[in-house]
């Protein structure tokens, strides 16, 4: 494992650490966050819902840069950095997803059993997730791997153009519980401003978190891409 990763690796351990102190310091610990009105102290899913949604929205940029490179190369490498990149980014908008429903319920429906109120911003979010998903499942159905590639990658870039919109533009056009949304105040007319000490620090550290997992998750797929085609060399010289 190269020296340059592991040193990034480390200091995205520490990064993520000392955000992770600072989110959940109160009084008299080292960064005192106030209880803000009605949403007290689960304001700090600011933390970890926001920033989860910037890591996806990298993620899939990244994702349609390869889809790209690989529309013009049909290196197969693209396709699997593509393909990684998409996956992880789904798993960031699910994670995007359970937060931001856990939050609106303790937060508008504390007790009740609402947990889904299908809030125009909530549902395009899924919109999005459920896009991505799609792409999975056109590779699943295609057998060939170039076309499997080609296709899919066109298929990214499509999905890549409908993020701006049905994750920020279409939501604040819409009546939204959602601070930005039409006639409510943005996030930090509500939020004390020692948040973003906070806050700033967690998007780059969740985008260093989704950095990782990619990295890692292309070298393993890249390993059993190389197994198989070793397979299927033995495979040809038996036959010969």
């Amino acid at each position: 494992m190269p020296r340059k990763y592991k040193t990034i690796r480390l200091a995205i351990i520490v990064w993520m650490t000392l955000v992770l102190l600072g989110a959940f310091s109160f009084g008299g610990v080292w960064l005192n966050i106030p209880k803000l009105a009605m949403l007290e102290h689960t304001a700090r899913n600011l933390y970890f819902h926001v920033p989860m949604w910037f890591t996806m929205m990298a993620l899939t940029a990244l994702s349609a840069i390869h889809a790209i490179q690989c529309l013009r190369t049909n290196n197969p490498v693209s396709d699997i950095r593509s393909r990684i990149a998409a996956l992880i980014a789904v798993i960031f908008g699910i994670l995007g997803l359970t937060t931001g429903s856990v939050w609106a319920h303790y937060t508008w429906y504390e007790g009740t059993n609402i947990w889904w109120n299908f809030d125009p911003k909530q549902s395009m979010a899924a919109v999005q997730v459920l896009i991505y998903c799609a792409y999975f499942a056109l590779r699943s159905a295609l057998d060939d791997p170039r076309k499997r590639a080609r296709i899919s990658a066109v298929y990214n870039i499509f999905a890549f153009v409908t993020v701006p919109f049905l994750l920020y533009v279409l939501p604040r056009q819409l009546e939204s519980l959602h601070p930005g949304a039409e006639g409510n105040p943005a996030f930090s007319e509500i939020t004390d401003p020692i948040m973003r000490v906070i806050f700033y620090p967690a998007v780059l550290g969740f985008i260093g978190v989704g950095w990782l997992l990619y990295i890692q998750r292309v070298r393993l797929a890249r390993a059993v891409m190389t197994l198989q085609n070793i397979e299927e060399d033995k495979h040809l010289q038996t036959k010969t």
